[in-house]
């Protein structure tokens, strides 16, 4: 009779251990999933600030593109957000990284959940996100370069000076404007009025130049954010192959001409911005509809 009390005893505390031991493990798990959804609100604040920047980006282009000589104000206006979108971009995409290592683990770790599932979805829905949002920063900082390229051609044909394209992307290639316009002496106020102009709108266009560098390294780094498997990484690596091809193919076309070089690499560097932009946008829809 007392055995049988000593037994029943040892199962009951033995009972008591394993759903103490489950119950830890569940209040663990809602704490890490209540983390997690406050990362994603987070991430997605952040996102949606980009959003808005970008937005006010718009409207700071169509004033200076108004405006003979913009304010210094506006153009300052216009830098700190520029600054600022690169700020918060390069926070979300480090948080991203992140969750992606966590989700990468655990698959490695052969674990698979529903807590697992979720995290997978809100990292690639983020991901798009913020893909959709940068895609859209990345050409409308490219519009502007090809206005604002339109109004330094229309400024030097004010001054008697008429450029084709090719001469003037040569001029912006080279940075320094007065190739085109030390010849120019009439000092007329019209004239000087629009040689102050071009000198302002080739400054806009350097920064702007290094702002889509800057965003071209971004589109690389977030095409790692999505997971690629099977038949995908094939699709990408083919789409890299015929880039890589049809770059090699530019590359010989310029050798034929020697003028046409400058053009012909600022072209190719815009065609290589839009190829990793059009990966990354595959990669990440494939990443949401292919199942883990």
């Amino acid at each position: 009779m007392g055995a049988c009390a000593s037994k029943q005893a040892r199962t009951t505390k033995q009972y008591k251990e394993n759903y103490d031991d489950e119950v830890t493990i569940t209040v663990e798990k809602e704490q890490f999933m209540d983390e997690f959804f406050h990362q994603v609100e987070e991430i997605r604040g952040y996102i949606d600030q980009i959003a808005e920047n970008v937005e006010e980006v718009k409207k700071k282009h169509s004033v200076i593109l108004s405006a003979p000589n913009p304010e210094g104000k506006t153009k300052e206006e216009l830098e700190e957000l520029t600054l600022s979108i690169k700020r918060i971009a390069n926070r979300v995409r480090n948080k991203l990284k992140i969750i992606e290592q966590s989700i990468k683990t655990e698959d490695n770790e052969n674990q698979s959940s529903v807590d697992l599932r979720i995290r997978k979805t809100q990292h690639s829905t983020l991901s798009r996100k913020f893909a959709n949002v940068m895609t859209e920063y990345n050409e409308i900082q490219i519009l502007f370069r090809e206005r604002s390229k339109g109004r330094i051609q229309r400024q030097l044909e004010i001054t008697g000076r008429t450029t084709t394209d090719d001469e003037l992307e040569e001029m912006l290639e080279s940075g320094n404007p007065s190739i085109f316009t030390s010849d120019i002496i009439s000092d007329t106020q019209i004239t000087r009025q629009a040689l102050n102009e071009i000198e302002s709108r080739h400054k806009d266009i350097i920064k702007l130049e290094a702002s889509i560098r800057e965003l071209h390294d971004m589109f690389v780094d977030m095409a790692m954010l999505v997971e690629q498997q099977g038949e995908m990484i094939n699709n990408i690596e083919t789409n890299v192959v015929n880039a890589t091809e049809y770059i090699e193919r530019a590359k010989e076309e310029t050798k034929k001409a020697v003028r046409y070089q400058s053009k012909a690499r600022r072209k190719i560097f815009y065609i290589l911005i839009c190829v990793v932009v059009l990966l990354v946008i595959i990669a990440i829809i494939i990443g949401v509809t292919v199942p883990s």
